[in-house]
């Protein structure tokens, strides 16, 4: 398969893709003898995996892990978990920033009047260090 039958089966971009073999997430793709990327049915898996992993906030480096583990046969599935508590925790963190990040937001545009007043208490708030 070519780079972009390859993206419309696995959903990730023909740009992604190149990135992602660029960057070693992907093996290089066997090139044809006019120089053609040329794709199996095991690397459209392999992209379907790596998307679901990054849509679900999985760092480069914690993919290029999990695909380490999804291939290899003998692994344990305790270092599978362990990765995915500490993405976890991870995930909790950033809910709490943006948690008070929209709890600060609240609180000055309730503050604001949203009149003609020059004074605006969201772009005080915003001053403030």
């Amino acid at each position: 398969m070519n780079i972009g039958t390859v993206a419309e089966k696995s959903g990730v971009p023909a740009k992604t893709i190149r990135y992602y073999e660029e960057i070693g997430l992907i093996p290089p793709a066997f090139r044809t003898d006019n120089g053609y990327r040329n794709y199996g049915q095991t690397d459209v898996e392999t992209l379907r995996f790596i998307q679901r992993a990054r849509k679900l906030g999985f760092t480069v480096k914690d993919v290029s892990n999990l695909v380490a583990l999804w291939q290899d046969t003998n692994r344990a599935s305790a270092d599978v978990k362990e990765l995915a508590l500490r993405h976890i925790e991870e995930v909790e963190r950033r809910i709490a920033e943006l948690e008070s990040i929209r709890d600060t937001l609240v609180h000055l545009t309730d503050c604001c009047h949203g009149d003609d007043r020059p004074d605006c208490p969201i772009l005080n708030g915003l001053a403030q260090s």
